[in-house]
């Protein structure tokens, strides 16, 4: 499901506080994850660094550190266990934790405590909608359908200097490089479409907000 465009998968359980999923493996394994929300706030990733494996964390403690240009910050696991396996994809393309932070993304399986009460801070999106919206809300996090590689702020700029200056850009981006135009030429959708059809380029997103029009361009 989405909750003000940002994605919480309904098979997975959050841990609000520190914006992180779990799902279950077997009976004594969970996946973790960040959330689409920490995706965004944490900017694209540059480096992830994992604890040991076989390393024995508690409730709240880091078992990976991670770095991008404007952040540095840990994820945490929300219940005591041993880790077990971590995805060592993340070491050579650490921006997957933005692109896909539910799939190929994911960072760790932890192997939790006998005994331990592994479930009971975590919470299903559904039960939880109006925090997640609050958060959304407090955090001024603004998810889209992919993550940027590229951001441009046209603003007070005909959309016909815009396309110009984004052709420009396309050549300087490898294949599937993800650019996010926004634009206050009322004319901007109109033209992105036509541009979309005349260059063969992929427009992911398309959304208005207030005055501005924001598109997410997936490069071929």
């Amino acid at each position: 499901m989405q909750i003000d465009h940002c994605d919480f998968p309904e098979d997975v359980l959050y841990d609000l506080e520190n914006n992180v999923w779990v799902k279950p493996l077997s009976a004594s394994v969970f996946r973790l994850g960040i959330t689409s929300v920490h995706a965004v706030l944490v900017g694209r990733l540059s480096t992830v660094r994992f604890k040991p494996i076989g390393a024995h964390f508690v409730s709240a403690q880091s078992v990976a550190t991670i770095e991008s240009a404007r952040y540095f910050g840990v994820v945490r696991t929300p219940f005591s266990g041993k880790l077990i396996a971590v995805n060592s994809r993340l070491d050579a393309e650490p921006k997957l934790a933005n692109d896909a932070p539910y799939g190929e993304g994911w960072f760790v399986d932890l192997e939790v405590d006998p005994g331990a009460r592994a479930l009971e801070s975590l919470v299903e999106p559904k039960a939880a909608m109006d925090r997640i919206r609050a958060q959304i809300r407090d955090l001024r996090v603004r998810c889209f359908a992919a993550y940027p590689d590229y951001v441009m702020w046209e603003i007070g700029v005909e959309c016909a200097a815009v396309l110009v200056r984004l052709n420009e850009l396309l050549e300087r981006c490898k294949k599937n490089d993800i650019v996010h135009v926004v634009s206050d030429d009322p004319t901007a959708d109109i033209e992105m479409e036509r541009w979309a059809d005349e260059t063969g380029q992929r427009i992911l997103e398309s959304r208005k907000e207030g005055n501005l029009m924001h598109f997410i361009v997936k490069t071929r």
